[in-house]
């Protein structure tokens, strides 16, 4: 094959891609004609979490995921891939090091950045968009002397994030209530470290759960930060449960300002089901982001 007819791997999955959701969208329509339950609009690109599912196994839920249009799972180890493959979901953001111990501390740069680019290169390889990394607690560290730490770390990796079309998101987590001392915890800050990187393949991972927690303004948040942002996670605020009529969020809103600002990316499912039913929960938590 000469240059110009060469196609790669990563060109044929892309393309794959493409022609899967052309195939999709009259097939959301038709779902939505008969009523049946889950994605209809599609306007977001869902997925889940399958941590949030205790009791119910990794099969039952990729198959449900698959029923009611998620595009895959969050977090789904490699090990894990084949199974999703067999359902024709993906792994929407790949897990790489652990929460406490990140990227704001030199010391850790050659564990974490290692497994950043082994789980980048199996990203790819895989056809799939997204890998995670964390900033790491603060442990009386000054946030700005992390934020350049992290800043240091994420230009590392950046190069070859680029190269191989896959997104590092950092996570913002809340330090308020569920991971005290977490460094990346203010939108502001994580916008910051973007801007520093200044990478279209680094990007934050908004979560918004945690975010109503820490700080609130969730909706004008989003509309300031949206070119920081790559990846969204949900979940009711108080309690991180369904969306429902006990909590103070809004999902229809926001998700609706998320569209807005022309976010392609996805938005994972990471609320933990209170309801007997996990799976019912989940699909009412998808028609409700479905805008």
């Amino acid at each position: 094959m000469n240059g110009t007819s060469r196609i790669s791997r990563r060109d044929l999955l892309a393309s794959t891609a493409i022609a899967a959701t052309a195939i999709q969208a009259p097939a959301l329509a038709a779902d939505a004609a008969e009523g049946k339950p889950g994605v209809r609009n599609g306007r977001i690109k869902q997925s889940v979490c399958q941590w949030c599912y205790g009791g119910v196994s990794f099969d039952d839920l990729a198959a449900h995921t698959a029923k009611i249009g998620l595009a895959g799972f969050d977090l789904a180890d490699p090990g894990q891939w084949p199974a999703l493959k067999k359902h024709g979901l993906i792994c929407t953001m790949t897990p790489t090091h652990g929460i406490g111990k990140g990227l704001n501390r030199k010391e850790n740069h050659q564990e974490c950045l290692a497994i950043i680019r082994k789980r980048i290169e199996e990203t790819a390889d895989a056809g799939f968009p997204n890998v995670i990394c964390f900033s790491g607690n603060r442990e009386g560290m000054d946030d700005m002397e992390g934020l350049k730490n992290c800043e240091t770390a994420l230009k590392q990796v950046a190069g070859l994030a680029e190269q191989k079309k896959v997104t590092i998101c950092m996570e913002l987590l809340n330090s308020k209530r569920d991971h005290k001392d977490y460094m990346c915890d203010r939108t502001h800050w994580a916008v910051e470290l973007v801007k520093r990187v200044g990478s279209p393949r680094v990007k934050a991972l908004y979560d918004i759960y945690h975010m109503q927690v820490q700080e609130g303004d969730v909706i004008a948040t989003i509309r300031e930060s949206a070119q920081y942002i790559g990846h969204y996670h949900t979940a009711g605020v108080p309690g991180r449960n369904e969306f429902d009529e006990s909590q103070e969020l809004y999902y229809p809103s926001i998700c609706k300002a998320i569209v807005a600002t022309g976010f392609t990316g996805y938005m994972g499912q990471e609320f933990i089901p209170k309801q007997k039913d996990k799976l019912a929960s989940l699909t009412k938590a998808v028609e409700v982001c479905d805008v």
